[in-house]
């Protein structure tokens, strides 16, 4: 055999390789949602009402105690104003992270690269 050829199907095992994984993480993903059973509509919006009260509640809270802060001791500033801020900035971080970690269980269960990974490939 001359070593300056390459075999035509030098390729073809690496290739089967690959789509022999696809296969089988498609086939993990569909015994599991079968296990799983469908979710209703109310699993849906169930998860927006997880993330509005996960910013819902910091909020609230925050500008009850700069009301209170603001009734107690008066002064030149708002408490209420600035603990609105500071409530709504913790509720959307935590409604972030909340989002973030779904999501990465989400493209774990299919298999699919995370972001850090898909920079990696360009």
């Amino acid at each position: 055999m001359n070593p300056d050829k390459q075999p035509a199907d030098r390729g073809k095992p690496l290739a089967e390789e690959q789509f022999r994984r696809r296969l089988a993480a498609r086939r993990s993903r569909f015994l599991r949602a079968r296990q799983q059973g469908e979710r209703p509509a109310w699993f849906g919006l169930g998860m927006f009402g997880l993330v509005g009260w996960s910013v819902a509640i910091p909020t609230v809270s925050l500008t009850a105690l700069g009301v209170w802060v603001d009734r107690r001791w008066p002064g030149p500033y708002s408490w209420t104003l600035m603990l609105l801020v500071i409530g709504m900035a913790l509720g959307c971080l935590n409604a972030w992270f909340w989002v973030s970690r779904e999501r990465s269980e989400i493209t774990k269960d299919r298999g699919e690269p995370q972001e850090e990974d898909q920079d990696d490939r360009d």
